[in-house]
């Protein structure tokens, strides 16, 4: 089994910054991807920002350039640096893990952070 805790969630004013970061525990495998996905009420949950464990990135065009998703795999822990937060960005961020294991797949999510966009 794989936990995921994250953090560094919050309120910010527009223009500002923020950084989340979550790190894995348990059974992970060594090759595999973290992300991140957002939800705002009455939308559906979005691809924010993804990494390999060989540091291969993609990006929703919405944070192109603002947000920057990384990794260090000796703590097993993703982050995302968000700049120049707009209020479109305000969601519960939600930390995803995923990968195959012998031909099967696996998706574990962490519990999700607000981030609060607003003056």
């Amino acid at each position: 089994q794989v936990q995921l805790v994250e953090s560094g969630g919050g309120l910010v004013q527009p223009g500002g910054s923020l950084r989340l970061s979550c790190a894995a525990s348990g059974s992970i495998f060594s090759s595999n991807a973290m992300g991140w996905h957002r939800q705002a009420p009455g939308n559906e949950r979005e691809l924010v920002a993804s990494i390999t464990s060989a540091g291969n990135t993609n990006y929703a065009d919405s944070v192109k350039g603002r947000f920057t998703i990384s990794r260090d795999n000796a703590k097993n822990t993703v982050y995302l640096q968000m700049n120049s937060l707009k209020p479109e960005d305000a969601a519960v961020y939600y930390c995803h893990l995923w990968g195959v294991r012998l031909g099967t797949p696996y998706h574990y999510w962490g519990q999700g952070t607000q981030v609060t966009v607003s003056s």
